[in-house]
């Protein structure tokens, strides 16, 4: 069985208050970090799935690469409108 086979099962123990610890393990492997999210999932056969839920700067797409922030293509959006509205002014201006 090859490591991307390899199957890991352990059992963890649940606090009064429904807590439980993912071990660093598991953890590692499929790169959940703290902080982070997982997403519990139980289907119609009781079986429960513990998913990672990917932080946004994982996703693929317009942005996901910038070293500016989470909201740098508001900011370019903004700044162009800017820019735009600055030179139809200046359009409009020229008019009068």
């Amino acid at each position: 069985m090859s490591v991307a086979e390899e199957i890991i099962d352990q059992t963890v123990s649940v606090t009064r208050s429904g807590q439980a610890t993912i071990p660093r393990e598991i953890r590692e492997k499929v790169g959940i970090s703290a902080p982070g999210k997982v997403r519990f999932k139980l289907d119609e056969h009781q079986e429960l799935t513990v998913e990672k839920v990917p932080h946004p700067s994982e996703f693929k797409g317009m942005g996901a690469d910038s070293t500016e922030g989470p909201y740098a293509a508001t900011r370019e959006l903004r700044s162009e409108r800017q820019k735009e509205k600055e030179r139809d002014d200046r359009l409009l201006g020229d008019d009068e």
